[in-house]
């Protein structure tokens, strides 16, 4: 999975938060207090468009942009491609499992059990 710059991801949380989508000018509006010029806001998007995250609605004028997939859906990503890397996968969610709080723990299992039940 490709990563994210700080500045996109500055850029997808504004996407993420407004799922009607908003234009290069909007963007730079949500993103005031990092004051980017909106020809640097052109170029992130024109990234994110390449690497998979963005799609442009060239339709409407000025073109809108909007995210493709949710948030949770890339957290989901990137924790899969982390646990991925580890050689003991185990040991990995061993320890996740270690640091999450008792209601994570509890939220897990019944998505642990509602799976084993489906199968």
């Amino acid at each position: 999975m490709a990563t994210l710059g700080e500045l996109e991801r500055s850029v997808m949380n504004a996407l993420w938060n407004t799922p009607s989508g908003l234009t290069a000018a909007e963007l730079r509006g949500e993103l005031s207090d990092r004051d980017p010029a909106l020809t640097t806001v052109h170029t992130v998007l024109t990234r994110l468009e390449k690497k998979g995250f963005v799609s442009r609605d060239r339709a409407a004028r000025p073109h809108r942009y909007l995210a493709v997939s949710s948030r949770e859906d890339h957290v989901a990503e990137l924790m899969t491609e982390v646990l991925d890397q580890a050689p003991d996968r185990q040991a990995v969610l061993a320890r996740f499992l270690g640091a999450v709080s008792d209601s994570d723990t509890a939220f897990l299992s019944s998505l642990i059990n509602r799976k084993l039940i489906q199968r």
